[in-house]
């Protein structure tokens, strides 16, 4: 979430943090709500597994294009692919509920997760220095990846082992995009209140 401490190091993109945080967050507490979801929907059947993830989806991807937008990193050809990973599993999340069977669900968002992910961590290296998400992306990355490569092997259990698995992916990222939201938040705050002196 710093730049650079060299000064011979990249320049930082110039980020308006005071608007990154807003899509940040919405990214989070997405995250959050269907974590919550998954925890205390004791038996959400075919249909749930549909809805409820694919509204997680779907505004985790819009979320995500906003955020790649808003913070300069969509211009360039990493970011690029990012947008594009985002824009399918909002997609994805647009048409889910329709589809959705245990298999759909497991291998479908399994993709769409672990496309974000690879996108998030190849935008994590090739930005490393010069993007403030750089550091979150890595994590970020880590979690989708591998929320990816477990979730295919729940499709046997059935919906609330799906979503169980998804939404515990889901909570991990929403704290951690938590975090970041609120530390753009204060830098954005700081960077005013520095202005106005």
């Amino acid at each position: 979430m710093t730049p650079p401490s060299t000064p011979a190091g990249p320049a930082p993109m110039p980020v308006h943090a005071s608007d990154l945080w807003k899509p940040v967050l919405l990214r989070a507490l997405t995250a959050l709500m269907f974590g919550a979801v998954t925890v205390f929907w004791a038996a959400p059947g075919v249909s749930g597994m549909g809805w409820s993830g694919g509204i997680y989806l779907l505004l985790t991807g819009l979320a995500l294009m906003w955020c790649t937008r808003t913070g300069g990193a969509g211009d360039q050809g990493p970011g690029r692919f990012l947008m594009f990973s985002a824009f399918f599993m909002a997609v994805y999340g647009l048409i889910l509920p329709f589809l959705v069977t245990d298999s759909i669900f497991g291998v479908f968002a399994a993709f769409a997760l672990g496309l974000v992910g690879l996108a998030e961590l190849y935008c994590a290296i090739t930005m490393r220095g010069r993007h403030v998400l750089a550091r979150d992306w890595i994590a970020s990355g880590v979690i989708g990846v591998g929320t990816a490569v477990v979730l295919p092997f729940f499709i046997g259990l059935g919906a609330h082992a799906l979503l169980g698995v998804a939404g515990g992916g889901a909570i991990i990222s929403g704290v951690l995009w938590t975090l970041a939201a609120l530390t753009l938040r204060h830098d954005a705050r700081s960077v005013s209140a520095e202005a106005v002196n």
